[in-house]
């Protein structure tokens, strides 16, 4: 019996998921985006790709910080690599 690794890794939200949050709350990717002094269109390339500026301005209207919403993205902009003392002073 294999034993599980103790990292878990959360999915992405679902931009239709994304966008049903906004709604709720009475807000459009659009009116944010216009709210926030950006083009209309800025805050869905947040949606498909990584936009750090977008998605914090999606998360706070959410309520959520943004690792919640893309963990995936921050898992990899939070990566360190470690490097070996002997590399440094070599």
């Amino acid at each position: 019996m294999q034993k599980k690794s103790a990292s878990i890794v959360l999915a992405d939200w679902h931009p239709a998921d994304i966008k049903a949050e906004l709604n709720k709350k009475g807000l459009t990717l659009r009116a944010l985006s216009l709210a926030n002094n950006m083009h209309q269109d800025s805050l869905k390339t947040a949606l498909r790709t990584p936009y750090p500026k977008g998605e914090h301005i999606i998360a706070a209207a959410l309520g959520h910080e943004p690792e919640e919403i893309w963990p995936s993205r921050y898992a990899k902009r939070m990566f360190k690599a470690v490097i070996p003392p002997q590399a440094i002073n070599a």
